[in-house]
C-alpha cells in the first residue's frame, strides 16, 4: 500500500470495519495527519502516533461526538504547537 489519499481512505474504511465501528464513522484524514505533523515537529517524532491515539481515546471517552473530537483535536494542536515556541 502506498500513501495516496485513496489508499489511506481504503485503509481507514477497512480498519473502521475491522474495529467494529459504525460504517458512518467519518475520519478526517487530513486533520489527523496535520495533528500528527504538529506533534512530530512540535514535540518529537514519536509524539505523532501517541498524540493521535490519545485524541481518539479522549474523544471516545467524552462521548465520541463531532464536538468531542474537535475539542480533543484543538487541545492537542494547541499544546503541540506551543511546544515549538
Amino acid at each position: 500500500m502506498t500513501d495516496t489519499p485513496a489508499d489511506l481512505e481504503a485503509w481507514a474504511t477497512k480498519l473502521t470495519e475491522a474495529l467494529g465501528l459504525p460504517p458512518e464513522t467519518a475520519v478526517d484524514i487530513p486533520a489527523v495527519l496535520d495533528l500528527a505533523r504538529d506533534a512530530a515537529h512540535g514535540v518529537a517524532r514519536p509524539a505523532a502516533p501517541l498524540t493521535t491515539f490519545l485524541v481518539g481515546l479522549a474523544a471516545g471517552r467524552r462521548g465520541g461526538s463531532a464536538s468531542d473530537l474537535a475539542e480533543a483535536f484543538e487541545t492537542a494542536r494547541l499544546l503541540a504547537t506551543a511546544e515549538r515556541e
